[in-house]
């Protein structure tokens, strides 16, 4: 059976440019890392999202101020079934810094 659609780019989330550390070890000293899939903050432009699994059903996410990171790894892109590409990452953040995070469920009656 022939491949009829093939993964696409699309709309590519740039958060700044980040350089290399000059030491590895002293960043896992000095951050925690944190993967997902990086979102434009819908009213702060000093802040960034990260879906941890842009695919879940039950999604979670977090928010950073974008200050308080001190390095971003882009990793190996998600594609789904339809071809549809998400972009990864794997940012560090500075240990202290004040981040939140959220996850979504559904409000429902638990009794039996």
């Amino acid at each position: 059976m022939p491949i009829r659609k093939f993964p696409e780019e699309h709309e590519k989330f740039e958060i700044q440019a980040y350089k290399k550390p000059k030491s590895l070890k002293l960043l896992k000293e000095t951050n925690i890392a944190f993967t997902g899939s990086p979102r434009k903050h819908p009213y702060d432009p000093d802040r960034v999202i990260l879906i941890t699994d842009p695919y879940s059903k039950i999604t979670s996410y977090y928010e950073f101020k974008t200050a308080d990171i001190s390095y971003v790894e882009e990793m190996v892109n998600l594609v789904d079934m339809d071809g549809e590409t998400v972009p990864m990452v794997r940012i560090w953040v500075k240990k202290k810094s004040i981040g939140a995070r959220a996850s979504l469920f559904i409000v429902d009656d638990t009794s039996g």
